[in-house]
């Protein structure tokens, strides 16, 4: 096959997102309901700042944000991880970064499966959030030796999904043809099934164990948990959803609310209670199972390491307060504790906080020699040069885990005593996690030699 007839992985990607969405919008019918209201929020808010759609446009993020969307999946062991990379790899979408979610109580640990270059991203910044269970710290060791048997014996891909992996590894890429066959195979995966793989009694004493742990387990696949759309004003979206009804999270996961959006908030509706059938003998027994729900996000301004350190310590200064955790007066915490956190662009990017993305405005590219006399700030100053902020395309362990436990059925907050064992982790993927910091500065550092001026730099972080 020449390799000129192969679609793009962007192109694969963009085709596996749009049919997940139309899966998910089948499967979960309020899902559909939340992407009417964030268009609607979306709109709203573009149409009451005409500057923020002005700056989207700049940096190609108001082309893709109605195709935005993240997905989470869990799965049960290393050979259905490593192989869910090659998977993704087929879209184009790498490992990056690494998340310890037993500190916060949920036994597993992840990465984010996503696009990393500015131009994909543009593209389709379709995301994954993939989370591997720790049957390590399963504490009864015949409940874990049981779980492990169940999940070697399952086969979460179809034969001719591994068939076609092989093909792109081999060839180099897919044609069309072959293209749609492997969203529509890769997609068995993602898919609900409602007939439990173990009997109730097994079902209960792993729900015992961890809600989360029985939803890996006990089915036939990992199935896509939740599907998430991008919002601009998440804020006016949680109260959309409580004036229709949707029966929302009570706490927004993230920063508080900010003029200059920073890193990622999260809400949701809470899971649904879903039929299940247990086999038992020629009978089956019918039960439910908790764990698919719909959320909305917001995001803004990535982070330098800088930016993040103060971010973890005003996080945990604002959880910390009082032992009381996401609960109780929390948003006010959190508003009081980020008052620390500088809150305009300039700020942020003088002092090394945030990612920007540098462009030559129109008065710039008519007169270069203006903006190369001068510094990067007297060229910002002069309006010969814009810094819009880098977009954040990943995501935060304890909001993560905030999401997880909100939407698992129950009110149960363990503690694992397990630390973050990220070798294993990428021992079990087969591959090394990239480094979200380094993405995001090469970014940064692109758009500044595109601007032809010698010697530029951003701030130091």
């Amino acid at each position: 096959m020449n390799a000129s007839t192969h679609l793009s992985p962007d192109e694969i990607r963009s085709l596996f997102a749009q049919a997940m969405s139309r899966m998910y919008r089948d499967e979960v019918p309020l899902y559909g309901a939340l992407m009417e209201l964030v268009s609607e929020v979306n709109a709203a808010a573009l149409a009451a700042d005409p500057s923020l759609a002005a700056r989207l446009q700049r940096s190609d993020a108001l082309d893709r944000l109605d195709a935005e969307r993240h997905g989470a999946i869990r799965v049960g062991t290393p050979r259905e991880l490593a192989t869910l990379r090659r998977l993704f790899a087929v879209m184009g979408m790498a490992p990056v970064g690494y998340y310890d979610l037993a500190v916060a109580g949920v036994p597993v640990h992840a990465t984010a499966f996503r696009p990393v270059d500015a131009a994909a991203l543009a593209r389709n910044p379709f995301r994954v959030f993939t989370s591997l269970l720790r049957l390590e710290l399963i504490e009864e060791a015949a409940l874990r030796e049981k779980a492990a048997a169940i999940l070697e014996r399952r086969e979460i891909f179809t034969p001719r999904a591994l068939e076609l992996i092989e093909r792109f590894e081999q060839a180099g890429g897919l044609d069309a043809e072959e293209a749609r066959e492997f969203v529509g195979e890769a997609l068995e995966t993602f898919r609900w099934h409602s007939e439990a793989t173990v009997s109730h009694d097994t079902y209960q004493a792993l729900l015992s164990a961890h809600r989360l742990i029985a939803d890996v387990v006990c089915f036939r696949g990992p199935h896509i948990n939740h599907l998430t759309p991008r919002t601009l004003d998440i804020d006016a979206a949680q109260d959309a959803m409580r004036a229709r009804g949707i029966d929302a999270k009570a706490v927004i996961e993230g920063p508080p609310r900010r003029r200059c959006p920073i890193l990622l908030r999260q809400t949701s509706f809470k899971a649904l209670q879903e039929p299940v059938l247990f086999p038992a003998g020629e009978r089956a027994d019918a039960g439910t199972h908790t764990a698919r729900f719909g959320e909305i996000e917001q995001r803004g301004l990535a982070l330098t390491p800088k930016g993040r350190a103060l971010y973890d310590r005003l996080l945990g200064q604002a959880r910390e307060a009082g032992g009381a955790g996401s609960t109780g007066d929390y948003p006010a915490r959190l508003a009081a504790a980020f008052a620390g956190f500088p809150d305009d662009d300039d700020t942020l990017r003088r002092e090394g906080l945030g990612y920007y993305r540098y462009a030559l405005t129109e008065a710039g590219r008519a007169d270069p020699d203006a903006v190369a006399r001068g510094s990067l700030d007297d060229a910002i100053d002069a309006g010969l040069v814009t810094a819009d902020p880098v977009i954040y395309e990943d995501f935060l362990p304890v909001s993560a885990a905030g999401i997880f436990q909100s939407n698992l059925g129950g009110d149960e907050q363990r503690a694992y005593a397990a630390q973050a064992n990220r070798d294993a982790f990428e021992q079990a993927l087969g591959a090394p996690v990239q480094d979200q910091f380094a993405i995001y500065a090469a970014i940064e550092q692109d758009s500044l030699r595109a601007l032809g001026v010698s010697g530029w730099a951003a701030p130091a972080c």
